[in-house]
């Protein structure tokens, strides 16, 4: 990663030389250092040395392959690198290569450790049909275009529809899942659909070219068959929602919002590691996961208390709900199949970002083994979150109000038709939250009109699926210590007898979770029911384990039948909560290679063995989402919707951790302007307008206003 703050520029990890030095010679000193691209070039002439890769040879899924939780611990441990007492810790990179020539897929390890020649640790062939194949590739798109605009039959197909002129004709090529077709087995699939783009702005999902899908095998470049439903209405509607005959003309009166920190921002950013308001935090980011949090603590009485050692979106799933032939095998893996991080924005100071924005570049792998910047990847900057902690005391005569803020870390992905950002929160209190943001066009069909009970209708002859996004969340914890232990708390009605004679009493139950079966665990909303994860043996002042209780929506999990393919797939998706033990290389809810894969991988084959989670090294999973039943109002271009989790401390202090904060200052809310005035470099942020940034999502109110005086506290 690069990264860059306001007037202060840093070295850029990227260029790193093969001696693990970057461009200024400073060494490269931590283990969870992000991948350079000095390292990366490294590992490509590994595998060309060792007759493992050419120019047949494709790339994906390239990580740092973190070392272990416990070499990592270790490493910190020893103090500061200048003194020489810090052991190196051997830098790996992780792979898998697809071969479009031999037809193979292979998964290797390369050591790229500075000061030594880099070498293949690890070489193993795949058997696609047992273990499906790679993501999607860049070339698939244009390929599957060229192999079904070659087919007769496929061609024959559009023409029925009205569709001759293929120039106008857009495909989606798809993943495509596995489903009884015993001559797709083994082979690299792709199911591609038709939408007609009448002119160059409109958008293609207002014209779906429904009622017809092809099974493309990508090695073969041929059709493996043709489908067709009577569907043949395309819809002919405009979609552009750029069009002013379609947005209608723009509001004039929407006044400027300017909330400024004249003297900055108030965290700091060195080497990847974030410091703000007791928090600590390493940033992370590679191509498939994108944006990881790494060893977030909170400094708590002059010691940094661990919290969680690695967090990450492990994987997403999006069923539809669809029946029909052409829709019924829609269900995409985004991160497995098509990989978050490569995906992820270029964000631009005013519209993704607005105030003073820290932006971090990310450096990730493409197709050929190439290393690529992505500019302005993640953001972070401040947000006032309103009313922090409030009272007016009439007896002692006090009216005491304090403001809350967060700090935010945030990237955005775009995949196919939808668009989603990933905020992760920081609060002063010590609470952490992960947003998942929704928007972007929905996924369109043809829609016959009246009622039909798998789809919406957007406009005349226009549908929508039905839906899911369903979102994995890795959280490697270490409350306190890395023995950790979860309960699930939920509220208890007590019965009215001899100690409750009102009726009025109610409590808890606790229940431990020993191990990985009995820790797969639904939500349940109307019994509040949360899951604390707290220290096996540290205590706090009252003699209680400090805490974090995981605080879920309780949204509905996969909602497909029990014998379908997407839920043997997306085992990780049938339950809110799953806890492991620690392992460096369980990574993937849904398992390591995801395309085609016929299931029972990830999480189903971690928890396999049944170890033990009461007082381990633990993982904690959860699977939160949206379940969407697509509006008029989220067409043509749909309003972001919201999903996520909170991780509150209960017991992790001794007392409200914000009694510390002082009153705030207002200084006005003179001004005019919408935040910085300066688009940026790469990697860098607007010189004007510093300020914390309007609060995206939620009416939480700014800087505190006023004449320079503390709030009346």
């Amino acid at each position: 990663m690069t990264l860059e703050m306001t007037n202060h520029p840093a070295p850029n990890p990227a260029d790193r030389d093969a001696t693990g030095r970057d461009a200024t010679g400073r060494a490269v000193t931590h283990p969870l250092q992000p991948l350079g691209a000095a390292e990366i070039a490294a590992m490509k002439a590994a595998l060309e040395a060792a007759g493992l890769a050419g120019d047949a040879t494709r790339y994906s899924y390239v990580l740092l392959r973190e070392a272990d939780k416990s070499e990592v611990l270790a490493f910190d441990a020893d103090g500061d690198a200048a003194s020489g007492g810090r052991a190196s810790i051997r830098r790996e990179i992780s792979a898998l290569l697809t071969d479009l020539e031999a037809k193979t897929l292979t998964t290797v390890i390369v050591d790229v450790t500075a000061g030594r020649d880099p070498a293949v640790v690890t070489a193993d062939r795949l058997d696609p049909a047992v273990t499906g194949w790679g993501p999607s590739l860049e070339e698939d798109f244009p390929a599957a275009d060229a192999i079904v605009k070659a087919n007769a039959d496929w061609v024959a197909a559009l023409a029925r529809r009205g569709v001759t002129d293929l120039d106008r004709v857009r495909t989606v090529p798809l993943s495509a899942g596995v489903f009884d077709y015993p001559d797709e087995v083994g082979r690299r699939m792709v199911r591609v659909l038709a939408f007609w783009q009448p002119y160059p702005t409109d958008s293609v999902w207002a014209h779906p070219i429904d009622g017809v899908v092809a099974h493309v095998d990508l090695n073969a470049a041929e059709v493996l068959r043709v489908i067709e439903t009577d569907m043949t209405t395309v819809p002919e509607e405009s979609g552009d929602y750029t069009d002013p005959d379609v947005r209608g003309p723009e509001r004039t009166t929407l006044k400027p919002i300017v909330i400024t920190q004249p003297e900055g921002v108030s965290f700091t950013l060195d080497d990847n590691v974030l410091s703000w308001q007791n928090w600590s935090v390493r940033l992370g980011f590679n191509g498939r996961e994108g944006l990881t949090l790494h060893q977030l603590g909170f400094e708590h009485r002059g010691v940094v208390r661990p919290i969680i050692y690695r967090a990450s979106v492990s994987e997403m799933m999006v069923p539809y709900g669809d029946p029909s032939p052409t829709h019924a095998w829609q269900n995409y893996f985004d991160v497995g199949e098509y990989q978050f991080g490569r995906l992820a924005n270029s964000l631009q100071l005013g519209c993704d970002c607005l105030g003073d924005i820290t932006y971090v570049d990310a450096t990730v792998v493409d197709d050929r083994g190439e290393a690529k910047t992505i500019a302005n990847a993640i953001c972070i900057h401040e947000e006032d979150y309103g009313v922090l902690w409030k009272h007016n005391d009439d007896f002692a005569g006090t009216n005491e109000t304090r403001r809350q803020r967060r700090l935010v870390i945030s990237f955005f992905v775009t995949v196919g038709n939808y668009d989603y950002g990933f905020y992760w929160y920081l609060y002063l209190d010590g609470t952490i939250e992960l947003e998942a943001k929704a928007t972007g066009v929905v996924f369109t069909s043809g829609h016959a009109g009246g009622d039909y009970e798998y789809a919406s209708a957007l406009a005349p002859g226009l549908g929508a699926p039905y839906h899911q996004h369903l979102f994995s969340a890795r959280l490697d914890m270490t409350v306190d210590e890395t023995a950790n232990a979860v309960d699930e708390i939920q509220v208890q009605r007590v019965p009215i007898g001899a100690s409750n004679p009102w009726g009025n009493a109610f409590t808890r139950s606790v229940t431990r979770l020993e191990d990985e079966q009995s820790a797969q665990r639904l939500a349940a909303p109307g019994e509040g029911r949360v899951w604390s994860i707290h220290s096996s043996s540290t205590t706090n002042r009252m003699g209680e384990h400090p805490a974090y209780v995981l605080y879920p929506e309780g949204q509905p999990v996969l909602l497909a039948a029990d014998e379908a393919s997407a839920r043997l797939r997306a085992g990780f998706a049938t339950k809110h909560l799953w806890v492991t033990q620690y392992d460096r290389d369980e990574l993937w809810a849904a398992g390591a290679t995801v395309n085609q894969h016929p299931g029972g991988a990830g999480l189903p084959a971690y928890t396999a063995g049944n170890r033990s989670v009461d007082g381990e090294d633990i993982v904690v999973w959860h699977t939160f989402g949206l379940t969407h039943f697509p509006r008029l109002e989220d067409w043509p271009v749909m309003p972001v919707d919201y999903a996520g989790f909170k991780l509150k401390p209960h017991g992790f202090f001794d007392r409200n951790p914000t009694l510390d904060v002082p009153a705030s200052v207002g200084h006005g809310a003179g001004g005019h302007g919408a935040g910085g005035h300066g688009a940026g470099g790469a990697g860098g942020v607007g010189a004007g307008g510093v300020g914390a940034s309007a609060h995206e999502g939620h009416d939480h109110g700014a800087a505190a206003s006023g004449d320079g005086h503390a709030c009346s506290c």
